[in-house]
């Protein structure tokens, strides 16, 4: 996960409101970073053949 560390104020959202540092996270959805090291763990070879398909879904609830 990452984090907004580089924001200074100067990137505008909706309404023109600032993003101040550290005002955001990026999630990035992806396989185990030492799968190809690790056989039991899922493979991340993608062959030139083959399709790679993907979908994320992310739903925010409040209580």
């Amino acid at each position: 996960m990452r984090c907004g560390n580089f924001l200074d104020g100067t990137v505008k959202g909706k309404k023109g409101i600032a993003y101040p540092r550290r005002s955001a996270i990026c999630l990035e959805p992806q396989y185990y970073p030492d799968s190809p090291n690790k056989p039991q763990w899922p493979s991340v070879r993608l062959n030139p053949d083959e399709d790679y398909f993907t979908q994320t879904v992310y739903r925010f609830t409040t209580f």
